[in-house]
């Protein structure tokens, strides 16, 4: 099978396969405020990450290219309701079109239909420091993805098998490249252990991708004769590896993504101390079934979403979104708990 065909066969299992709210953001709670003081006119959602300065902390998150006409389409419409919504957008792995120069326009599209946005570059581990000046150039990107997906290739009926000496690369290209480099987990989420690894060699933004949006471990299971079903329920939880993650490095940006679908959702990934929420199957899913009016009518309505429940506590900034009191419950609780994270730093702040 060519690496196209495998592309457009990730698109369609994950198209087919429904995301469900993960049950543990429901064991994240705010602390009501009858008293919030501010108006709905006072919130902002503008951010920054780093070097990148955002205008909402909703992002759409590395999804394809390098799948011929198909994924050219999916991302000309994704760019689209990018600069239409303020939104950054990651590109897919780009080693197909590095591999491949009749694949650059499916991941060139996105810059020129948004010429002066935020764009993320994206490559695998394995990449060099060549394949990564090549990948920022091909899309002028902002910053440089890389992503981690062990449990994915493992699954991957051709994937690989080997994964040393992935740091000591990671470490080069944050010394090569001129952009920042977001290390990015593509669904099983981050550990502090990672986190406090990558800090190590330099990296100062990671993306933790837990588990509970899409499940790259079922879509390569379907596509194997003999399953490795023990990896369809592997991971970290999206809401605990945000706090893994924050916990073990405050000079590292975190990113929450995996199973975000509301703006609650959204909220309590901040609360819990992401600097920015990444969203993709989600957003693939109502661009492929409804088109790019509802897909951007959708971000508006997670935009509005979010500025209420920040109205609610009193947050006029993701700063201060970041400092609401809440609960941490349930397994959630007894999982920090056991890994020594101690859950009182979140429902005894306040914001000021």
């Amino acid at each position: 099978m060519s690496r196209s065909e495998r592309k457009w066969d990730h698109i369609r299992f994950a198209l087919q396969k429904r995301e469900n709210n993960s049950s543990v953001f429901d064991e994240i709670k705010f602390i009501h405020q009858s008293l919030p003081n501010i108006s709905v006119n006072d919130v902002r959602l503008d951010h920054s990450i780093g070097e990148l300065s955002l205008s909402s902390p909703i992002f759409i998150n590395a999804m394809t290219g390098g799948g011929g006409e198909k994924t050219y389409q999916i991302n000309k419409e994704l760019a689209i309701a990018a600069k239409n919504t303020g939104l950054a957008m990651a590109v897919g792995s780009q080693m197909s079109a590095l591999k491949d120069k009749g694949e650059r326009y499916t991941y060139e599209v996105v810059r020129k239909e948004n010429p002066k946005g935020i764009i993320v570059a994206n490559l695998g581990s394995e990449a060099t420091a060549d394949h990564a000046k090549r990948a920022i150039d091909m899309i002028a990107a902002n910053a440089l993805q890389i992503h981690l997906n062990v449990i994915q290739e493992l699954t991957m009926p051709e994937g690989d098998r080997n994964f040393t000496n992935a740091l000591k690369r990671i470490e080069n290209l944050v010394n090569a490249v001129d952009v920042p480099v977001i290390v990015k987990e593509v669904g099983f989420g981050m550990a502090k252990e990672t986190v406090e690894t990558l800090s190590s060699v330099g990296v100062t933004a990671v993306d933790v991708g837990g588990s509970g949006g899409t499940n790259f471990a079922e879509i390569e299971n379907k596509r194997r004769e003999r399953t490795l079903s023990f990896f369809n329920e592997w991971g970290i939880p999206t809401p605990i590896s945000i706090i893994e993650a924050v916990c073990e490095s405050e000079n590292i940006f975190v990113i929450g993504s995996g199973g975000f679908l509301t703006g609650l959702d959204i909220a309590k990934g901040i609360a819990l101390g992401a600097n920015g929420i990444g969203m993709a199957g989600f957003f693939l899913r109502i661009l492929v079934e409804k088109g790019l009016e509802a897909l951007e009518k959708e971000i508006e309505t997670l935009h509005n979403e979010l500025v209420f429940i920040m109205t609610s506590l009193g947050a006029k900034t993701i700063s201060d979104l970041q400092n609401a009191p809440l609960i941490i419950s349930g397994e959630t609780f007894h999982w920090l708990n056991q890994r020594g994270i101690d859950t009182k730093r979140y429902s005894q702040r306040r914001i000021k």
